[in-house]
């Protein structure tokens, strides 16, 4: 796996994390993996409950199925929209074009895709799992990993039989679909931030 040339601070880490849509065929191996879930799990947790569990899916036939029916339901739903509703989203209309080519994989070729989710322990566990997921982010981006979350994909990973497959039991949720990877770094391209929008600040 590749290592950063020097220790990465949380502020470095934060600055440098982005989107990674491009991916070398480099595989994860098991312990990077371990790294990342070990970093994951020390986010903060209402109740010190940790309701989250995490499916790991290296198999890059089972990643092509899950995309492809992704992408399916995707199509179907976008379909029934009404054409004054999808004429007001040129960005989701975009999306859904590329959603239509055959060869357009959801998971960016990615080699390994990490599900968070989350078990009905509190009303909290979504957000417990949203803060483990940007501690795994981070801890991907300091070791020189790139990651994305694909919310796509949560339509597919979401049905009762994609579940079964993944072992993943009924009554804990999909969360946060992640796919991780070495990046391609020919196709790396940041994105600026507006400042923050500071609604009040009372001294």
């Amino acid at each position: 796996m590749p290592e950063p040339t020097r220790s990465m601070s949380v502020t470095e880490a934060i600055h440098a994390r982005h989107a990674v849509r491009s991916y070398a065929p480099t595989p994860l191996d098991e312990a990077t993996v371990r790294a990342l879930l070990d970093a994951a799990v020390h986010a903060p947790t209402a109740i010190h409950l940790e309701p989250w569990a995490f499916v790991v899916v290296q198999d890059r036939k089972l990643l092509r199925q899950i995309s492809d029916r992704a992408k399916a339901l995707i199509a179907s739903e976008t379909s029934n929209r009404p054409p004054h509703v999808a004429s007001t989203m040129p960005a989701a209309s975009a999306f859904v074009q590329m959603l239509a080519r055959p060869d357009f994989n959801l998971f960016y070729d990615a080699g390994t895709l990490i599900v968070i989710c989350a078990r009905p322990l509190s009303d909290f566990v979504v957000a417990d799992c949203w803060l483990a997921a940007e501690n795994l982010m981070l801890a991907a981006c300091a070791m020189g990993l790139g990651s994305c979350v694909i919310g796509a994909a949560l339509r597919a990973l979401s049905l009762d039989e994609v579940k079964a497959d993944l072992g993943i039991p009924r009554e804990v949720t999909p969360i946060a679909p992640i796919i991780l990877g070495v990046p391609d770094v020919t196709a790396i391209v940041p994105t600026p931030r507006r400042p923050p929008e500071i609604l009040a600040w009372k001294k």
